[in-house]
Protein backbone atom coordinates (compact mmCIF):
# COMPACT_ATOMS: atom_id res chain seq x y z
CA UNK A 1 0.00 0.00 0.00
CA UNK A 2 1.25 3.21 -1.12
CA UNK A 3 -0.01 5.88 1.96
CA UNK A 4 1.35 8.56 0.59
CA UNK A 5 -0.86 8.35 -1.76
CA UNK A 6 -3.69 6.45 0.31
CA UNK A 7 -3.54 10.02 2.72
CA UNK A 8 -3.48 12.26 -0.55
CA UNK A 9 -7.12 10.42 -2.06
CA UNK A 10 -8.32 10.75 1.37
CA UNK A 11 -7.41 14.41 1.53
CA UNK A 12 -8.63 14.85 -1.78
CA UNK A 13 -12.44 13.35 -0.64
CA UNK A 14 -12.89 15.40 2.45
CA UNK A 15 -11.86 18.45 0.42
CA UNK A 16 -14.27 18.10 -2.12
CA UNK A 17 -17.09 17.32 0.09
CA UNK A 18 -17.63 13.64 -1.38
CA UNK A 19 -19.99 11.67 0.41
CA UNK A 20 -18.27 8.35 0.66
CA UNK A 21 -17.79 5.47 3.57
CA UNK A 22 -13.88 2.97 4.01
CA UNK A 23 -15.00 -0.25 3.87
CA UNK A 24 -12.60 -3.33 3.60
CA UNK A 25 -8.73 -3.88 5.20
CA UNK A 26 -8.41 -0.13 5.33
CA UNK A 27 -11.50 0.27 7.66
CA UNK A 28 -10.05 -2.27 9.59
CA UNK A 29 -6.95 -0.57 10.36
CA UNK A 30 -8.72 2.53 11.15
CA UNK A 31 -10.52 0.70 13.40
CA UNK A 32 -7.30 -0.46 15.31
CA UNK A 33 -7.25 -4.12 13.93
CA UNK A 34 -3.90 -4.67 11.57
CA UNK A 35 -4.39 -5.97 8.26
CA UNK A 36 -2.50 -5.70 5.45
CA UNK A 37 -4.05 -4.58 1.58
CA UNK A 38 -3.41 -3.35 -1.57
CA UNK A 39 -6.17 -1.27 -1.95
CA UNK A 40 -8.61 1.11 -0.79
CA UNK A 41 -12.50 -0.33 -0.80
CA UNK A 42 -14.67 3.04 -0.95
CA UNK A 43 -18.83 2.99 -1.11
CA UNK A 44 -19.55 6.48 -2.74
CA UNK A 45 -23.43 7.93 -2.57
CA UNK A 46 -24.60 6.69 -5.88
CA UNK A 47 -25.85 10.23 -7.44
CA UNK A 48 -24.19 11.86 -10.09
CA UNK A 49 -22.73 15.00 -8.49
CA UNK A 50 -21.15 13.15 -6.25
CA UNK A 51 -19.47 11.25 -8.87
CA UNK A 52 -18.49 14.27 -10.51
CA UNK A 53 -16.86 15.20 -7.17
CA UNK A 54 -15.30 12.13 -6.47
CA UNK A 55 -13.41 12.42 -9.70
CA UNK A 56 -12.52 16.12 -9.44
CA UNK A 57 -11.26 14.49 -6.18
CA UNK A 58 -8.60 11.69 -7.64
CA UNK A 59 -7.67 14.40 -10.47
CA UNK A 60 -6.81 16.65 -7.08
CA UNK A 61 -4.16 13.32 -5.75
CA UNK A 62 -3.10 11.96 -8.58
CA UNK A 63 -2.09 12.78 -12.26
CA UNK A 64 -4.00 10.77 -14.44
CA UNK A 65 -6.14 11.80 -17.61
CA UNK A 66 -7.62 7.97 -16.82
CA UNK A 67 -9.55 9.24 -13.84
CA UNK A 68 -12.07 10.79 -16.48
CA UNK A 69 -12.64 6.94 -17.72
CA UNK A 70 -14.73 6.57 -13.81
CA UNK A 71 -18.19 7.01 -15.52
CA UNK A 72 -21.45 7.90 -13.48
CA UNK A 73 -23.56 5.18 -15.94
CA UNK A 74 -20.83 2.51 -14.75
CA UNK A 75 -21.51 3.40 -10.98
CA UNK A 76 -25.41 3.86 -11.65
CA UNK A 77 -25.79 0.84 -13.24
CA UNK A 78 -26.27 -3.01 -13.05
CA UNK A 79 -22.71 -3.78 -12.09
CA UNK A 80 -21.86 -0.73 -10.04
CA UNK A 81 -18.09 -1.32 -9.23
CA UNK A 82 -15.42 0.20 -10.82
CA UNK A 83 -11.67 -0.63 -9.86
CA UNK A 84 -8.72 2.73 -10.34
CA UNK A 85 -5.71 2.05 -10.94
CA UNK A 86 -3.02 4.54 -11.09
CA UNK A 87 -0.09 4.61 -13.64
CA UNK A 88 2.36 3.93 -10.45
CA UNK A 89 2.58 3.19 -7.34
CA UNK A 90 1.19 0.03 -5.02
CA UNK A 91 -2.19 1.25 -4.67
CA UNK A 92 -5.32 0.64 -6.26
CA UNK A 93 -8.94 2.23 -5.37
CA UNK A 94 -12.12 -0.43 -5.49
CA UNK A 95 -15.37 2.42 -5.55
CA UNK A 96 -18.68 0.72 -5.05
CA UNK A 97 -22.10 2.79 -4.98
CA UNK A 98 -23.78 -1.04 -3.38
CA UNK A 99 -22.92 -4.80 -2.90
CA UNK A 100 -25.57 -6.74 -4.88
CA UNK A 101 -28.76 -6.66 -2.74
CA UNK A 102 -27.09 -7.09 0.19
CA UNK A 103 -25.55 -3.45 1.08
CA UNK A 104 -26.14 0.19 -0.55
CA UNK A 105 -24.67 3.32 0.40
CA UNK A 106 -27.99 4.12 2.42
CA UNK A 107 -27.84 1.26 4.90
CA UNK A 108 -23.95 1.93 5.39
CA UNK A 109 -23.78 2.63 9.20
CA UNK A 110 -20.69 4.94 9.31
CA UNK A 111 -18.47 7.08 11.66
CA UNK A 112 -15.70 10.09 11.71
CA UNK A 113 -12.33 8.27 12.82
CA UNK A 114 -9.32 9.95 12.86
CA UNK A 115 -6.28 8.74 9.76
CA UNK A 116 -3.14 10.94 11.11
CA UNK A 117 -4.12 14.70 10.99
CA UNK A 118 -7.49 14.25 8.86
CA UNK A 119 -10.90 13.01 10.18
CA UNK A 120 -12.33 10.29 7.71
CA UNK A 121 -15.54 8.24 6.92
CA UNK A 122 -15.65 4.97 7.76
CA UNK A 123 -18.10 2.28 8.31
CA UNK A 124 -18.81 1.08 11.93
CA UNK A 125 -16.89 -2.30 13.58
CA UNK A 126 -20.26 -3.23 13.32
CA UNK A 127 -21.27 -2.43 9.89
CA UNK A 128 -17.90 -4.08 8.66
CA UNK A 129 -18.62 -7.37 11.05
CA UNK A 130 -21.80 -8.13 9.03
CA UNK A 131 -20.50 -6.95 5.38
CA UNK A 132 -17.62 -9.35 6.21
CA UNK A 133 -19.42 -12.57 7.97
CA UNK A 134 -21.18 -13.79 5.32
CA UNK A 135 -18.53 -14.44 2.12
CA UNK A 136 -16.91 -16.88 0.83
CA UNK A 137 -13.20 -15.81 0.76
CA UNK A 138 -11.35 -17.56 4.10
CA UNK A 139 -9.99 -14.11 4.58
CA UNK A 140 -13.00 -12.50 5.16
CA UNK A 141 -14.31 -14.97 7.81
CA UNK A 142 -11.33 -14.35 9.51
CA UNK A 143 -11.76 -10.48 9.84
CA UNK A 144 -15.04 -11.10 10.90
CA UNK A 145 -13.98 -13.20 13.58
CA UNK A 146 -11.29 -10.77 14.36
CA UNK A 147 -13.71 -8.02 14.78
CA UNK A 148 -16.49 -9.48 16.66
CA UNK A 149 -13.81 -10.62 19.36
CA UNK A 150 -12.21 -7.29 19.31
CA UNK A 151 -15.94 -5.25 19.40
CA UNK A 152 -17.53 -7.82 21.42
CA UNK A 153 -20.05 -8.24 18.78
CA UNK A 154 -23.35 -10.34 19.33
CA UNK A 155 -25.00 -12.22 16.43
Amino acid sequence: MDFEILKRVLAALEARGVRYAIIGAVAMNLHGLARSTEDLDIFVEPEAGNIDRLKLALHDAIDDPDIDDIAAADLLGEYPAVQYVPPEGAFHLDILTRLGDAFGFSELETERVPYEDLLVTAVTPRMLYRMKRGTVRPKDAADAAAIRQRFRIDE
